[in-house]
């Protein structure tokens, strides 16, 4: 049992709850303790791609972790509040709206490189203590800005009537949304009205590591003159993991339960799809596994997936013809 279940997180779950989640569906299943991690926190109140690393994937996690991240979400403007999002008491009010213009005029001043103050309610450490323990207690949090870099961040065109929940209505987005959305051609999408002052507007970025669509959000919303926070948050790329290899809990659980919990989970080179194989002889997965250095590599450098026929043996850093180990997996 070594490789990936992604989860489609649905809303109010926690990561380390689609962790405990994904344990109980493999106890379920009769494989007994597994080691098990999730590859990125998800606010509770986003939903989406969740990868949850099973066995000696857990030692990629970290990669997954730095990974880039597509998000859709919803800002809503009018009211800043101290979360950023639906969950928090409003500190700022304005009678401002945008017109969608105006918000093509500021977007591409958050595209690239941008500097970022993470909200006060996020996980970051404060000497020691969560930033979020510290903001409950009605401590004042200075967190520091920090650089991020923001590859895209686009309008997205709306569905019309009948599907209002799913791209930001009044509330938030129905937990069960299928990943699977019917054809753009089976239904009218749509630009909010050129001229319009706008109540609210659906956005997709395509962000760094480290990027927080709240402090995003809330950003656009002061570049534009008024406030704003985020009704809707969706993850919907994590690395190389989108919604079409995501499973719901409901569907996990019916998985586990039928014993067919395997097909659901994706092998360990799967988190690697984005660099190079290296294939290798049997003495030279011996000498990698040993922890020794292979010489006489023909390959370019950087980062490499060794395999000795289809097992998975190291994730190397090749530099010079010569192959050291990042990580050594135990297969």
């Amino acid at each position: 049992m070594h490789g990936w279940i992604i989860l489609d997180k649905p809303l109010g779950l926690g990561s380390t709850q689609g962790v405990s989640a994904v344990k109980r569906a493999l106890r379920e299943a009769g494989y007994g303790k597994v080691k098990v991690g999730h590859g990125g926190t998800l606010d509770p109140l986003a939903t989406g791609v969740l990868p949850i690393a099973i066995g000696e994937a857990t030692k990629l996690a970290g990669r997954m972790l730095d990974s880039d991240k597509i998000y859709e979400f919803t800002i809503r403007f009018g009211v800043e509040t101290d979360t950023l999002d639906l969950e928090g008491k409003a500190v700022a009010e304005s009678d401002v709206r945008p017109t969608l213009t105006e918000i093509e005029a500021v977007l591409p001043r958050f595209t690239g490189p941008i500097e970022q103050v993470p909200p006060a309610y996020s996980a970051l450490k404060v000497d020691g203590e969560r930033a979020y323990h510290l903001a409950r207690t009605g401590q004042d949090v200075a967190l520091a800005t920090r650089g991020v870099t923001v590859h895209s961040v686009q309008i997205l065109p709306v569905y019309g009537e009948g599907n209002h929940a799913q791209h930001g209505g009044g509330g938030l987005p129905h937990a069960d949304r299928s990943p699977r959305a019917p054809s753009v051609g089976a239904r009218r999408r749509h630009l909010p009205v050129n001229g319009e002052d706008l109540q609210k507007i659906t956005l997709t970025a395509h962000v760094s590591k480290g990027t927080y669509i709240r402090s995003l959000a809330r950003d656009i919303a002061r570049e534009l003159g008024t406030v704003g926070h985020v009704t809707y948050l969706r993850r919907m790329k994590a690395g190389p993991f989108d919604l079409s290899h995501a499973i719901s809990l409901d569907k996990l659980d019916e998985a586990a339960k039928g014993r067919s919990l395997e097909h659901h989970i994706l092998p360990l080179r799967a988190g690697l799809d984005d660099i190079p194989a290296l294939s290798l002889d049997p003495d030279q997965a011996g000498a990698l596994r040993r922890g020794r250095v292979l010489a006489g590599i023909a390959t370019d450098d950087g980062l490499h997936f060794a395999l000795l026929g289809e097992t998975p043996v190291a994730l190397v850093e090749v530099e010079s013809g010569e192959a050291r180990v990042v990580r050594g997996f135990n297969l």
